[in-house]
């Protein structure tokens, strides 16, 4: 291999250093997410595609066309995309469920009327698919079967375009929903008649309690997501580092409604943090 073949492969096939450095640079800036040198291969890996998609012979040339104008337009969703790590699971952490429908739900209903006198507002934060958005519609479901005339709505957040798409089909692999009950899956799921490829969908009057919206928690004005009853943002923070976690987590509390609660992940912890906020259960916080 002549240097001339070489250098052209390093520069069409190897995301550089100096090149992973500035790209690094931006997506922390703009999502929060921390980027080490470690992550050069996984990103390297990721953009490929988009190297291939748009047609572009190196990541000199990609790196050039995602600061442009045009490329800030039209590529930057597709790069955060492609560094987003969107794991979710149906019924993830289940005992915040039991929170959610034993002590929770009673509180907010007694203390503030949110259910009854008014619509519960609950927003998934980082819902990735959705599978936690309708987690949450099957659990209120169950509950406004006991308590009459219980009302509520879901707000669902990602920055990812193409996750939240997903969400809004609801249609998820059968091995995607083994972790709901089955007398749930009974009551909430239509299987796809297809057995080829054995998929289901959210029957559509859980589909139409989730508003699917594209929102970057870094941004510093959420919008219409102020006074929330209930946030869910679980293991989204952990890829932040502490400055943008306190910052994230201080614009949340802002969207909570006094007396409002907060369930993180099972790996976050809010200690050291300077927030208005008492702990009740293990991840699980109220506002002061």
């Amino acid at each position: 291999m002549t240097a001339d073949i070489a250098a052209r492969t390093s520069r069409g096939t190897l995301l550089t250093p100096q090149l992973f450095d500035a790209l690094s640079r931006f997506i922390t800036a703009e999502l929060g997410i921390k980027m080490p040198p470690s992550k050069r291969t996984m990103l390297q890996s990721r953009l490929q595609k988009r190297l291939r998609r748009l047609r572009l012979d190196s990541f000199e040339a990609y790196h050039d066309y995602v600061f442009s104008d045009e490329g800030r337009d039209r590529e930057l969703h597709h790069l955060l995309d492609a560094v987003t790590t969107n794991k979710t699971d149906f019924f993830r952490e289940p005992r915040h469920f039991q929170v959610l429908t034993e002590t929770t739900l009673p509180d907010l209903l007694n203390q503030t009327g949110a259910g009854l006198r008014r619509p519960l507002k609950l927003w998934s934060a980082g819902c990735s698919t959705g599978a936690e958005a309708y987690t949450l519609t099957m659990v209120l479901s169950e509950y406004a079967g006991q308590v009459q005339g219980f009302a509520y709505q879901i707000l669902a957040t990602d920055i990812s375009t193409r996750v939240l798409e997903t969400g809004r089909q609801a249609i998820y692999e059968e091995r995607e929903v083994e972790p709901v009950p089955m007398a749930l899956k009974k009551k909430y799921l239509l299987r796809s008649k297809d057995r080829g490829r054995p998929r289901v969908r959210i029957i559509p009057d859980l589909r139409g309690r989730v508003k699917f919206q594209r929102l970057n928690l870094m941004d510093a004005d959420y919008g219409r997501t102020a006074e929330m009853d209930i946030i869910f943002c679980r293991n989204v923070i952990i890829y932040f580092d502490r400055p943008t976690q306190e910052a994230v987590l201080a614009r949340l509390c802002r969207c909570l409604k006094p007396g409002g609660y907060l369930f993180m992940g099972h790996s976050e912890t809010l200690n050291g943090f300077n927030l208005p906020l008492r702990q009740i259960a293990t991840t699980v916080y109220r506002k002061l």
